[in-house]
């Protein structure tokens, strides 16, 4: 079964406290959640993820550079769009790495293959947007409305997914009443890598998550997904309402 981002997965949950114990000075706690993470991890998927948090803590740079390749070489071995888009940031990290080691000839190859993975998303998709509106196929979705995650803010792009926890996640805290839906999207123009996501708590754009100032086409409704009970949604608004960070529009 294909792998993809689930904030539900016990591997990410870990690595979540993780973060969360560091933003509260707790260091020491924290790097236990990321090495149960990493003995946690059944998968390439999971591996991935969690060598790369431990990467990121260790002091020692020969100590980081074998978790960033580990982390990288997990990556390779799913090798799909779930994961493409961590290619350049762990590459420039190895770079890095080969830099202080005064490898110069191994981090100007890792640069460059950095460089080569970075560009535009070539996802296929398939897409999903996640609202409270009530559309139709042919229907077309435009930048211009209302943030669902910093009150008044109007976006100048339109958002969409290919992860459908995701889409799952929009549709629950969308503007207005009514039950939330999802439904397949088309983009009609150039879309890029949302930068409120990518390369933040996770190496690149592991969410699938893009933005685009073109219309999505509607081709469709998703039905039967999994939506939020009221205790998720809760915790979820919770999160919102806490976040103070600033939103790249």
């Amino acid at each position: 079964m294909r792998a993809r981002f689930d904030p539900n997965n016990d591997v990410i949950k870990l690595c979540m406290s993780g973060m969360n114990l560091e933003d509260k000075g707790n260091f020491e706690e924290a790097l236990k959640m990321f090495q149960n993470a990493w003995k946690e991890a059944t998968g390439d998927y999971e591996r991935f993820i969690a060598s790369y948090h431990l990467a990121c803590r260790q002091k020692s740079i020969t100590e980081k550079l074998n978790w960033l390749e580990t982390s990288l070489q997990c990556a390779k071995n799913i090798n799909d769009d779930d994961v493409k888009s961590a290619y350049p940031t762990l590459y420039k990290k190895i770079a890095q790495c080969y830099e202080e080691l005064d490898d110069l000839n191994s981090a100007k190859h890792n640069y460059e293959l950095a460089e080569y993975y970075q560009g535009s998303p070539t996802d296929p998709g398939p897409f999903y947007h996640g609202t409270k509106a009530d559309l139709k196929a042919g229907d077309f979705l435009t930048p211009g409305g209302l943030s669902n995650y910093k009150a008044g803010l109007k976006m100048n792009h339109i958002y969409f997914t290919a992860n459908i926890n995701g889409a799952a996640l929009a549709a629950a805290l969308a503007q207005g009443e009514g039950e939330g839906r999802i439904y397949f999207v088309e983009p009609t123009g150039e879309f890029e890598n949302d930068p409120n996501v990518t390369d933040k708590k996770f190496p690149g754009n592991l969410t699938r998550s893009y933005r685009s100032k073109e219309p999505l086409r509607i081709i469709g409704e998703v039905t039967g997904w999994g939506k939020l009970t009221p205790t998720e949604k809760g915790k979820w608004r919770e999160k919102v309402s806490k976040n103070q960070g600033e939103i790249i529009n």
